[in-house]
């Protein structure tokens, strides 16, 4: 008896090791992965960022002052910041255009 005659012809051939390196080729997709530890890794950055930054500090506005935490000051910092970017932008913008 050889070897053939043992292989029973219902069952699933397996894919040689060729078919499946070119298989796990095309589903490993290295960018995807990437993007994932950065993304996991710039959220884990951050969340210690505001755990470490919650301690109270005295704001002083130029009518009132007030107690808040540390990371809202920087967050409102941040978005005084994003937003006056976006104005000065547009407006050169505009400026350039009448030109």
């Amino acid at each position: 008896m050889t070897d053939e005659s043992k292989i029973d012809p219902s069952e699933p051939k397996k894919p040689r090791f060729g078919a499946r390196l070119r298989e796990t080729r095309q589903t490993f997709q290295p960018g995807l992965w990437s993007r994932l530890i950065a993304i996991s890794a710039i959220g884990l950055y951050t969340l210690v960022f505001v755990v470490l930054n919650t301690r109270r500090v005295k704001v002083s506005f130029v009518f009132a002052s007030t107690r808040v935490s540390l990371i809202w000051v920087i967050l409102l910092s941040l978005g005084v910041g994003v937003a006056l970017g976006v104005l000065l932008s547009q407006l050169h913008r505009r400026r350039q255009r009448s030109r």
